[in-house]
Parts: C-alpha cells; structure tokens; sequence
C-alpha cells in the first residue's frame, strides 16, 4: 500500500505539471511532507475550508492550512512554487486551491500549520480559483468518494521576487515553458484526501 501511495503521489506531481524530475541532489531525494497527515491519507477536519455565513454547506472545517516541510532542495534552486490542487473537482477542470511561489530555499524549510491560512510575506500569493493568495481548504461534495488534494512543490531557477503576485496556477505554469523546462531542477509531492461527511 505504501508503495502504492508514492507510486501515486509521484506520478501525479508529474503529471499536474508535465515536468520530469531531475536527478536527487547528492545528499538525498527532495521531499515534501507534513505532520498534520500523513501521504496518501486523509487530513484532518480543521484543514477543510469554513462556512461563516451557512452558504457553503460542503465547507465543514476551520481552514487551518496544514504543516509542510521539505528537505534535499536541488542545487542550483532560486525559490519554490508551492500548488495544491483537487484533480477530481469541478469534473473534469480540478480545482485549483493554492497557488504560491517566490519561497526562498535559504530562508525557509516548510510553513507551519495555519501559517498560510491568510496572506504572508514568506512567499508570493498567486490566484487560486476561490479569487485569494492563501491557501484554501478543501469543500468536497459529499456523498463522494475521497478527492486526492495533491501538494506539488517545484525547484526552480526564478528569482524570488521574479514573478509578479496574483499568477493563476495556469499562468504560472506558462512561465515556465514547454516541458522539460529549464527552469525546473526537481520536483516531488504528497497528496491528502478528503471526504464529506468526514471520517478516517
């Protein structure tokens, strides 16, 4: 089964994107990771999105963004773009629920859990598909089967105040060109699921 996951969280990484993985730096694989879930298993309740006015029943957390950490970040790596997307929302579209990028490798190891719940100047906030820089939580439908929220952190060669704030995910992705970009030198990922009503 653990396998399985990574096989999973690997192929869908490469995939979102199109980029190949280039080869792990010397000193180990570049990983993402989070204490507040484990890969390939479903995150806690408070990670969903909130329902403050009763308009979005799907929304049943508190959207307090999950801890994220990462190690082995590739040399020659400028800063980090950090996406997280629901591949099975909005069929077929997915959903684009974080978008951030400008993370500067030598300042910063992971965010803290609820650090990216608002706006930060740890990293640059682009557009995600809610109309906000920050991370939004997961409002899956119910009556679903798990979606598979999938975190891709890309190593690239950019500037962290090269890109201009308020990028959408598509618009990112443009920058960096047709695959295999030269601006990529690794990437890696872990996915979350979700599921309304929540359980285990």
């Amino acid at each position: 089964m653990r396998a399985k996951r990574h096989f999973l969280t690997a192929a869908a990484a490469t995939l979102t994107l199109g980029f190949a993985c280039s080869a792990a730096s010397a000193a180990g694989l570049f990983t993402l990771k989070s204490k507040s879930f484990e890969d390939g298993h479903v995150m806690p309740k408070k990670v969903s999105n909130v329902n403050p006015t009763g308009k979005a029943p799907n929304c049943v957390g508190q959207n307090v963004s999950p801890e994220l950490h990462w190690t082995n970040v590739p040399a020659g790596t400028k800063s980090l773009v950090l996406l997280m997307f629901d591949p099975e929302g909005r069929a077929p579209f997915g959903v684009s629920h974080w978008v951030a990028y400008g993370i500067d490798p030598g300042k910063l190891t992971g965010f803290a859990e609820g650090a990216t719940s608002k706006d930060s100047d740890q990293y640059v906030g682009g557009k995600s598909l809610m109309g906000v820089g920050h991370y939004s939580g997961p409002c899956t439908p119910p009556g679903q089967t798990a979606h598979h929220y999938t975190f891709t952190l890309i190593a690239t060669d950019f500037a962290p105040d090269e890109l201009p704030a308020g990028l959408t995910r598509e618009d990112l992705t443009a920058k960096f060109g047709s695959p295999p970009s030269p601006h990529v030198k690794g990437v890696t990922g872990m996915i979350g699921l979700f599921v309304n009503p929540w359980h285990r």
